[in-house]
């Protein structure tokens, strides 16, 4: 397990692990990443693959457990937690227990699931799920009857549960959370993919469609960055016209992004130097050619930009002497 900050991350996997030790392991994950049992059936192998991202207000869990049931017993039910999860089913089948109900959750459909209910939760057939794990304030007030939600197998926002999950797996797969900005933005983001999901209030849509219209926004201006960071013309300004924007309104889409436009553009020159003097092909360019072919007009101001954000000056990159 390792943290930062506020970020958790625990990961277990069956491929890791001997036979002899799965069972104690992934107790231990459930017991206290879940709070939850698990229920081995005797003879089965168990397969699992798991990564858990826990902050606060939200848990994220990603992967596949088969052959054992996830367990939340009466006992375990009266330790005050009133959590909601949302299990988005990717593939494969996931059986569901609670509240008197017995479901079937099939590929790209959903459920939620409350902390608050003795429950058992099994997969049937292999696949992968996500599940996300948020406080129950969080939702109350975006949606109009959240009790109503639970244990309802959501299958006609299929769109929704597919933008969410896509959302969830590249804050994963891009490591997004473990910068403090960004992680705020995520978790402000995923909690308001998991209203659209469950049915948020007209209300809320519309606000949850403000955001959307900035991250939006904010999304396409970094595309434009990051393919014309080498015009040493490129400005906010410019940037803004393209977007039907204006100036201050640009700048303020990358403070709430924990940045300024000038870093981000700077950075993105910098990563393209960075990758033409690791290349053979421009093996023979002078460092200074380099520098004004990615858009940065002075030499000096290069070379010290390059430095505080390698801790390396460019010829050593080029050498293979840097760290």
């Amino acid at each position: 397990m390792s943290g930062k900050d506020d970020l958790s991350i625990a990961n277990v996997s069956t491929s890791d692990i001997p036979e002899s030790k799965r069972v104690a392991m992934l107790r231990d994950f459930y017991c206290h990443g879940v709070k939850a049992e698990l229920d081995v059936r005797d003879g089965e192998s168990i397969v699992a693959d798991l990564t858990s991202h826990s902050l606060p207000d939200l848990q994220l869990l990603l992967g596949t457990l088969f052959g054992a049931r996830v367990v939340r017993p009466k006992q375990l039910v009266v330790d005050g937690d009133d959590s909601l999860a949302l299990i988005c089913n990717r593939s494969g089948t996931i059986g569901i227990t609670a509240r008197g109900r017995e479901l079937l959750v099939g590929p790209g459909e959903a459920v939620l699931a409350s902390a608050e209910d003795a429950s058992t939760i099994e997969r049937f057939v292999t696949g992968d799920c996500v599940s996300l794990r948020v406080p129950r304030r969080v939702l109350v007030p975006m949606i109009m009857d959240v009790d109503d939600a639970v244990m309802r197998i959501i299958r006609d926002r299929q769109t929704e549960i597919r933008v969410l999950v896509d959302y969830a797996t590249s804050l994963v797969r891009e490591n997004a959370l473990a910068t403090a900005a960004l992680r705020q933005v995520g978790v402000e983001h995923l909690h308001d993919l998991l209203a659209l999901v469950l049915g948020a209030a007209d209300d809320v849509r519309e606000v949850i469609g403000r955001r959307g219209a900035k991250a939006a926004r904010l999304r396409k201006a970094k595309f434009l960055i990051v393919n014309n960071c080498w015009r040493q013309d490129l400005s906010v300004v410019g940037v803004a016209q393209e977007l039907g924007v204006t100036p201050r309104y640009l700048q303020r889409l990358f403070e709430a992004d924990g940045r300024t436009f000038s870093s981000f553009l700077i950075e993105q020159r910098l990563k393209r130097a960075h990758r033409m003097l690791r290349e053979p092909e421009f093996s023979e360019r002078p460092v200074s050619s380099i520098a004004y072919d990615v858009g940065f007009g002075d030499l000096s101001y290069f070379n010290r930009c390059f430095r505080r954000t390698y801790g390396a000056t460019p010829s050593d990159v080029r050498s293979g002497t840097a760290e």
